[in-house]
């Protein structure tokens, strides 16, 4: 089992008012699934996205990733299981623009101690790996959309995380590569990688093999497809 999750709350206090954004929220995931997180506005999915991604805790409940229960975790190793185990994807890319897609894609690899040699294969090898081969000279500001987004997979890839977490991935795209970024979320789920992603569009919640239906903070439906 990679995560388990235990009657998990998050209260936000916004002055005289609590905001509950999730209500006591259970699941497991196993190595190797491909799950979306759907639900309205308002519905506690980025917060469960947040918390899950360990850039959040909650205000009750337990959460094991790997075994390890994550709210008894110092600072610092919350901060190496980031690094190490986990790969974000957003949908605003968050790139330095000025720097190169090789650049972009080695900074992890930076936090990590790897000598620079071994960061620059291992980049290279991650943009290959989205398609980018031929870009890894190029600034943000010299590539497309979809190709931005690419080099954000090759980055969140680098590490070789155990989780790939993407919210809204597509959002910010045409629907051309929206349709590309998501066919290698594909071939990422099919070589063994576990992928988490938020979104409110059907359309690519079908790319997935389960979805978590969220509203009001709780689990409305837990739809697992063959």
């Amino acid at each position: 089992m990679l995560i388990d999750v235990r009657d998990i709350t998050k209260i936000y206090e916004m002055g005289d008012v609590q905001v509950h954004a999730l209500r006591g929220v259970s699941f497991t995931v196993d190595p190797g699934e491909f799950i979306a997180i759907m639900g309205p506005s308002g519905s506690g999915k980025s917060t469960m996205m947040d918390i899950l991604g360990c850039l959040a805790t909650p205000t009750d409940g337990e959460y094991f990733l790997e075994g390890e229960e994550v709210g008894q975790l110092s600072d610092n190793r919350l901060a190496d299981i980031r690094n190490k185990k986990i790969g974000f994807v957003f949908q605003s890319f968050n790139l330095l623009p000025r720097t190169s897609a090789l650049h972009n894609v080695e900074l992890p690899l930076i936090y990590s101690g790897l000598g620079r040699k071994e960061r620059k294969r291992r980049a290279f090898e991650s943009l290959e790996a989205v398609g980018l081969a031929d870009r890894v000279d190029h600034k943000s500001t010299e590539l497309s959309g979809g190709q931005v987004q690419r080099v954000a997979i090759a980055r969140a890839l680098v590490n070789k995380p155990s989780l790939l977490f993407a919210d809204e991935p597509t959002g910010n795209l045409d629907t051309r590569s929206g349709a590309e970024i998501l066919a290698i979320f594909d071939r990422l789920n099919e070589e063994g990688n576990t992928i988490i992603m938020v979104t409110h569009e059907p359309e690519v919640a079908e790319h997935a093999r389960r979805v978590l239906h969220i509203r009001d903070g709780l689990i409305e439906r837990d739809e697992r497809r063959d």
